[in-house]
């Protein structure tokens, strides 16, 4: 009986003592902090259309900042944009500089060693914008397999990292934003350029009539998710449980159907 009483004991200490580190741990989870400050501080590098940007009136704007800004809403605080280089946003995550990146951070097995991911709330993958003179030789990302063709893409990117995995034998240039690598192939210096479909339809809609093809076809599949600093299981589960109620009562396609199938809202870009 003793035997049964010390066992007893000891699965109720081990179950309490459990129960107390899980509530040490929900304190401490930016959830928490988000609360008592009563701001959520979204980390972004705008320029990245059509996800977040800035209008003519200096204001951030695109997919990523009215999804932001609905998340601050269901939370009850207020939405804080904190504009960060790209090569930098990270590191700036894992310092606090920020609560969460929303960026059109592709999930990266690479990238999820250093932080954790939410589930993806869309899926995207690399397409080309081909010069027009190519257009009955080229068919897909496989025909530029060649070092006669000049193929470019952003510096640091999943678009590089397809060019150099899937096409290593293309002429590769590496640029620092996305619009120098597209204008290369517009302005005839190149003849392919690699990246994310959003991006790519985009450009078309800009400069891409007449002289330009769009091989639409994503050839990699690529998940777009939030970045969280690792350890921080509440936070990751308020996020998923965000991300389905907004897809199921409408947010999500409202938004989707205003950044992402129509580019009305390029005429308030700022150029």
């Amino acid at each position: 009986m003793k035997k049964v009483f010390a066992v007893l004991t000891i699965l109720l200490f081990a179950s309490t003592s459990a129960f107390a580190a899980d509530i040490e741990l929900a304190k401490k989870s930016t959830l928490e902090e988000i609360q008592k400050r009563g701001e959520l501080r979204v980390g972004f590098e705008a320029g990245y259309m059509p996800f977040e940007m800035t209008d003519k009136n200096g204001k951030f704007v695109g997919f990523d900042i009215d999804v932001a800004k609905a998340m601050a809403k269901a939370m009850k605080v207020k939405f804080v944009p904190v504009n960060t280089a790209w090569d930098g946003i990270i590191p700036a995550l894992i310092t606090k500089k920020f609560d969460i990146i929303m960026s059109g951070m592709t999930l990266t097995q690479e990238r999820n060693l250093k932080i954790n991911f939410a589930n993806p709330y869309i899926v995207v993958g690399q397409t080309i914008i081909l010069a027009k003179k190519h257009e009955d030789t080229v068919k897909s990302y496989k025909d530029l397999n060649d070092p006669k063709y000049v193929v470019t893409s952003k510096l640091g990117t999943t678009g590089e990292q397809a060019v150099k995995r899937m096409i290593p034998k293309c002429t590769y240039k590496s640029f620092e934003t996305e619009t120098e690598a597209a204008l290369e192939v517009a302005t005839g210096k190149a003849d392919a350029y690699v990246y994310d479909q959003p991006n790519c339809v985009v450009f078309m809609a800009q400069q891409g009539e007449g002289k330009l093809v769009f091989l639409d076809k994503p050839f990699t599949y690529e998940p777009l998710a939030w970045a969280v600093r690792k350890g921080d299981p509440d936070l990751l589960n308020w996020l998923n449980n965000f991300l389905n109620q907004i897809k199921q009562d409408g947010t999500y396609e409202t938004i989707y159907n205003k950044w992402i199938t129509n580019t009305k809202w390029y005429k308030n870009v700022a150029k």
